[in-house]
């Protein structure tokens, strides 16, 4: 238990028994959390360097002094010691304790973040184990503190397996995620505003000293299409707020494109930006609050723009964490940089900001703007910009920098609404408005992308500013129409502009509060950009909506849709009778029942031999399945899966079997999808449980290839795949590429998994959540398989034609795509010796590793021992566009 003093009930006694609040600068007063669970590591260098891991739990931070630091590698268990409680708000601290204080030293706020407890921290604290799931800037993933046994004050700080699991345990940076200095910078007095300011004089920059509510923002234009250009960097585009953030003594301010103050509004970027080693620094950059799946999402950054007061800010900040993508550095400590070139202001920018944290460096690539537009096409992203690399910041909307919208959008005035129609509420469509030559004109309507709850909230705002008269030339006649002043702006996506001018196929995206009605220009030259799909617009429309746009309509009717099964794969809510139970079968000597529950299942010809190399019999075979159920089920689990049946073992015929039969039994799960093979509805196979699993190898299946992707979202992937094939190639040099692959994926932040393919290779696959389209799973692989060539043409290639490849291992990325499938974990393999595919660590794959030593003999074994470690690629979330700018700096 943490080290408390037995005379008093206040938990924070023994830290305060051990220092006095008038000699050093460490926090006192023990305030409560408005959040809990929060969690930091702070490096520091007192007699000996270590590390303090803190937890939060009943008002206080539990804490561990970690001497050698955390490890992200299991086999690394790292000893720590039980300390005193300290005070929350010791989270934020970051300075020098002074000589002769108790911990004298530099300390640095390493890491930060929340967490979340996986067993009950109480109960856990009296048996001596605490499992927890942290979040942070640079740990990630779920960890164990374990007592040792007959120690007073001794733990192990343990990585569990998943996949945030690294070999190098340690490789992260070693600055702090709020000032950006190490332990050492710090101990020193290292002046890192000494180091830009000596870069500044000899680039001759402007010595002044500018305030951010004076300086006017710089605005990109709009471009029509992607280009290649030598002198040009280009940027990803986020879905956020433009903010000023400014530093000034030790206070931090942030200012909207408007003017406006959101220090309040988004306090722990204030609190980031009071945090860095300067005087006086302004920072220009995009404020982002992302989603679950790791997007940034504008319906939560609206919602937390909305908090004025503080304490509503920093609840807020703690449910939805906002962070600072910075792309520009205007001012340093007594100099203008507005007058320096792009990347000089972005090479400083760089070494401003901290390698992690809530402050995030915007990343660019040079020249190759087609390319990285291509590559933000396909992962549906929001667009990107493209900056002139020589370009001084000037307050105006400029060509210097250009804005690449993927779809075409704009922001326009909404001007009034229509009646509802039929079960629609609220309103029909909104009327839009542009402004021309300083005049508002129409610019159609929009009916579509709107939630109930959105169409009466955006009533109730406009209903407060109703007018009589038609606030601009050109609107449509008749009645049914409600007008309102000019206040309010929308961003709207749109195919494109007719000749009228209107706009055509209109989907309403979001309110954008940050804008004002005389900035929209109605530009028609086709640019603009969109959020993201999960950013609160639908995608497809509002079908329903008869107020909509006709052609928007006759869109929606055309789309091939046939008594509710989609041809694209989507499957039709029908599906067989729930499961009753199927009657006993009479059984002979070469047979015997297997019971799971109700259903039950009846075993013929066990005794026969499927494998003949080894003995192995079709009993084996089902025996092996039934053991491997818990591991496999859930790979399986919701997915549509095909089966390859071989009735009489590996030597005799074999047939593909997608459609499941009509004398299936009405207990196994099947699902009628469409099938563009055979360009008919079929019923596949959904194997949820074990009596199904048996069902399937007693059917005389061998391997079980599924979809990457699950019912209910068969347009989104969970996982890309990569597929190492040897063909002529020797297995060794599978290894190399395979272990250039995890370095590619470690260095631009994409979690990968490895497994066997129980016949000649190996698969590597990514998770990706959910997060992208099939073709953009598609793309993302080929721009991974074409770094990977990149790095080892010799013996590595994407040539598809086998003669072509002269002994180079094959890096398949085309089994990814709607309607591939791949051989399924833990599945058997048709050939001698029953090998399965068998997840394993990255540590496995060295010399010495084959891709059939894992069979059905010594497979469960294995897995009792060592578990699996491929199991997260179906729940992790990676961050897709930073590893995206990241991957395409190494193309």
């Amino acid at each position: 238990m943490p080290e408390r003093d037995p005379t008093s009930s206040d938990s924070l006694s023994a830290y305060r028994r051990k220092r006095s609040a008038h000699r050093t600068p460490e926090p006192f007063s023990g305030r409560r959390s408005e959040s809990g669970n929060i969690y930091v590591i702070q490096k520091h260098a007192a007699r000996r360097l270590h590390y303090d891991f803190r937890l939060e739990l009943n008002d206080v931070l539990l804490s561990w002094a970690v001497p050698n630091g955390p490890s992200r590698n299991p086999a690394d268990k790292q000893l720590a010691v039980h300390v005193e409680d300290h005070p929350i708000e010791y989270a934020e601290f970051e300075g020098i304790i002074p000589a002769g204080n108790y911990g004298a030293g530099a300390v640095i706020v390493w890491d930060r973040g929340r967490f979340d407890w996986l067993e009950d921290p109480v109960t856990g604290l009296e048996k001596g184990k605490l499992l927890f799931e942290l979040r942070g800037q640079k740990l990630r993933g779920r960890w164990t503190l374990v007592k040792i046994k007959k120690a007073e004050k001794e733990w192990l700080l343990i990585k569990e397996r998943d996949a945030f699991v690294s070999e190098n345990g340690q490789d992260l940076p070693q600055d702090s995620v709020l000032s950006g200095l190490t332990v050492d910078e710090l101990k020193s007095g290292h002046s890192r505003s000494r180091e830009i300011q000596d870069a500044l004089h000899e680039l001759k920059a402007t010595r002044a000293t500018i305030r951010a509510a004076n300086v006017e923002v710089m605005h990109a234009e709009t471009a029509d299409k992607p280009f290649t250009r030598a002198g040009w960097l280009f940027e990803l585009k986020y879905d956020g707020y433009r903010l000023l953030g400014e530093k000034s003594g030790d206070h931090a301010l942030l200012i909207t494109r408007n003017g406006n103050d959101a220090t309040q509004t988004f306090p722990e970027i204030a609190r980031a930006v009071a945090a860095l080693p300067f005087e006086h620094i302004i920072l220009d950059g995009e404020v982002v609050v992302q989603d679950d799946d790791g997007k940034p999402n504008f319906q939560r950054l609206q919602q937390r723009g909305r908090y004025l007061r503080e304490i509503d800010g920093r609840r807020a900040a703690l449910e939805h964490p906002a962070t600072f993508f910075a792309f520009d550095l205007l001012a340093v400590d007594g100099y203008d940089l507005r007058s320096l070139p792009l990347t000089e202001r972005k090479r400083l920018l760089q070494r401003a900001l901290p390698s992690s944290g809530l402050l995030r460096f915007t990343e660019h690539i040079e020249t190759r703007g087609e390319d990285f537009y291509r590559a933000a096409e396909q992962l549906g992203l929001e667009g990107i910009v493209a900056k002139r690399a020589d370009s001084k910041y000037r307050g105006i909307r400029s060509n210097d920098w250009l804005k690449l919208r993927i779809d075409k959008s704009d922001d326009f005035v909404i001007v009034g609404y229509t009646a509802p129609r039929g079960s629609r509420t609220a309103f029909g469509a909104l009327h839009l408005a542009v402004y021309r030559d300083e005049q508002l004109t129409y610019a159609g309507s929009v009916g579509s992308g709107f939630t109930d709850k959105l169409l009466n909230t955006i009533k109730k705002q406009l209903d407060e500013h109703v007018v009589k008269k038609v606030p601009f030339a050109g609107g449509p006649p008749g009645k049914g129409h409600t007008w309102v002043e000019p206040l309010y702006v929308c961003e709207v996506r749109y195919k494109e502009w007719t000749d009228e001018p209107l706009l055509r196929h209109p989907v309403f995206l979001r309110m954008r509060d940050d804008k004002r009605p005389e900035e929209c220009g109605g530009a028609r030259d086709g640019g603009g950009g969109v959020g993201f799909p999960d950013a609160g617009a639908d995608p497809d429309g509002d079908a329903g909506n008869m107020d909509a746009d006709a052609d928007a309509v006759t869109e929606v009717k055309g789309r091939g849709i046939k008594r509710g099964i989609t041809k694209r794969g989507k499957p039709n809510v029908r599906s067989t009778p729930p499961p009753p139970p199927s009657p006993p079968a009479s059984e002979s000597p070469n047979s015997a029942s297997v019971s799971q529950r109700s259903p039950q299942v009846t075993l013929t010809n066990v005794d026969k031999v499927f494998f003949p190399e080894h003995n192995l019999t079709k009993g084996d075979l089902v025996a092996y399945y039934r053991a491997v159920a818990p591991w496999l089920l859930p790979y399986l689990k919701e997915r549509p899966v095909t089966l390859t049946r071989f009735p009489d073992g590996i030597h005799g015929k074999s047939f593909f079997q997608k459609d499941a039969p009509d004398w299936t039994p009405a207990w196994v799960r099947t699902e009628l999808m469409w099938s563009e093979e055979a360009q008919r509805e079929v019923r596949q196979f959904i194997c949820d449980d074990e009596p199904t699993l048996v069902y399937l190898a007693n059917s005389g299946t061998i391997p079980l290839h599924i979809a990457s992707s699950r019912l209910g979202s068969l347009e989104k992937p969970d996982w890309c795949s990569l597929d190492l094939d040897p063909k002529d190639a020797p297995f060794e040099r599978v290894i190399e590429v395979a272990q250039v692959t995890k370095a590619l994926c470690d260095a631009i932040g994409l979690p990968a998994f490895v497994k066997t393919t129980g016949s000649s290779g190996l698969h590597v696959l990514i998770p990706v959540a959910r997060l992208v389209t099939h073709e953009q799973c598609k793309q993302l692989a080929e721009l991974l398989a074409r770094a990977i060539v990149a790095q080892q043409p010799d013996i590595a290639t994407i040539e598809r034609v086998i003669s072509k490849r002269a002994g180079r291992v094959y890096v398949d990325f085309g089994q990814n795509g709607h309607g591939k499938l791949l051989v399924s974990p833990l599945c058997v393999r048709p050939i001698p010796g029953a090998p399965v595919s068998m997840p394993i660590e990255w540590a496995e794959v060295q010399p010495g590793l084959t891709p059939t030593q894992f069979t059905i003999q010594n497979a469960i074994a294995r897995l009792h021992e060592r578990g699996d470690p491929l199991r997260a690629v179906l729940a992790v979330k990676p961050d897709l566009m930073a590893a995206l700018s990241k991957l395409y700096e190494r193309l």
